[in-house]
């Protein structure tokens, strides 16, 4: 029998870069970050990839093309591949709300078109068989809460644009399902919003560690799933919450995040409060990572949804102490095996 080889496994780069900076500890650096990558292995099975993010130090969204050659060949060297991109589209690092002023919307779109430049420019060089680029809202909840449906409505007008953008390179769009973004920060909410950009080329990227919080309504707390007086060894409660939750994305998810989460919040550096990434062996995790991603990749049925080609373990903001241990990075790599053990699939190449 073979062994499955979709969907390939892809490691997240930005956790050298979120959370990191003047405010936190030093960013690590994406060669870094490639080197740990490459070098994990369980019983000879290793990454296929890496993920990235379009910021300095890791890779410039003004990137020339040597620079975006450069990177391809970084990845190509280490027997990488490169797949989903993250642009950069908050106010901080170039971009804007995508609900704010005309000069702000601008500003998100311009990144957009970047980034969908370098999408493009790292498919034509062979390293980037597939893969998305995920976006936000780059807009706080409180501000959103303002006015609802006037400011879904603006950040639909922008996803549109930016759809139509990255249509023209061949690219689709994600929008990261996270606490921390408006209009995306509850599971009703994120809906309401894909619904209303009405394009084929946006999707959701569901991350595990995120969407955990939808069940518990953190800053939607009128969407919350699970009951108030829940408790995490009630199991059965947790899987049909689970099932509603995934029935609602799971039409929409087009880019997979493996994730833990201990059922809290957390920020570093200049990121807001989001849900917190664990430890795929940290024993305060509330998900059964293997069984918990099949309610994702698998449709109502049971039936593998083979959506997309990869997927990618997201872990933001450990310590650097930690992120420097191998051990860190095989157990995680173990948590996707055994994910891609239970729900992929074999394809011929």
């Amino acid at each position: 029998m073979q062994e499955n080889n979709f969907p390939k496994l892809h490691n997240a780069s930005w956790p050298g870069v979120v959370g990191k900076g003047p405010d936190s500890e030093p960013t690590i650096s994406i060669d870094t970050m490639i080197d740990l990558t490459a070098k994990a292995s369980v019983d000879g099975v290793k990454f296929d990839g890496f993920d990235l993010f379009l910021f300095e130090p890791h890779l410039d969204i003004n990137a020339s093309d040597d620079g975006i050659k450069i990177i391809a060949d970084k990845a190509r060297a280490k027997n990488l591949e490169i797949g989903s991109l993250v642009a950069p589209v908050w106010a901080p690092v170039g971009g804007g709300s995508a609900m704010g002023s005309k000069a702000e919307r601008d500003k998100f779109l311009e990144q957009i078109k970047k980034a969908s430049k370098i999408a493009f420019k790292l498919r034509e060089l062979g390293v980037r068989p597939h893969g998305v680029i995920r976006i936000d809202s780059s807009a706080d909840p409180a501000s959103w809460a303002k006015d609802p449906v006037g400011n879904t409505k603006l950040i639909a007008q922008t996803f549109r644009e930016a759809c139509d953008i990255a249509a023209d390179y061949g690219e689709s769009l994600a929008a990261e399902g996270e606490i921390c973004w408006g209009g995306m920060h509850g599971w009703k909410a994120m809906v309401d919003t894909l619904e209303a950009v009405n394009r084929p080329n946006i999707g959701f990227q569901a991350d595990m560690a995120h969407t955990l919080l939808y069940l518990l309504g953190y800053n939607k707390p009128d969407e919350r799933i699970l009951p108030q007086d829940f408790q995490w060894e009630d199991r059965a409660t947790l899987t049909e919450g689970l099932k509603t939750l995934t029935a609602a994305l799971r039409p929409w998810t087009i880019d997979f995040h493996v994730a833990q989460n201990d059922g809290t919040v957390f920020g570093a550096g200049s990121h807001d409060k989001t849900g917190r990434h664990c430890l795929a062996s940290d024993p305060n995790g509330k998900l059964n990572i293997t069984e918990d991603a099949g309610f994702w990749l698998r449709d109502d049925q049971g039936e593998l949804t083979k959506k997309f080609k990869h997927i990618c373990w997201d872990g933001c903001m450990f310590p650097n102490e930690v992120m420097m241990q191998p051990k860190t990075w095989n157990d995680i790599l173990k948590a996707m095996i055994n994910v891609r053990q239970k729900h992929g699939w074999y394809e011929a190449e």
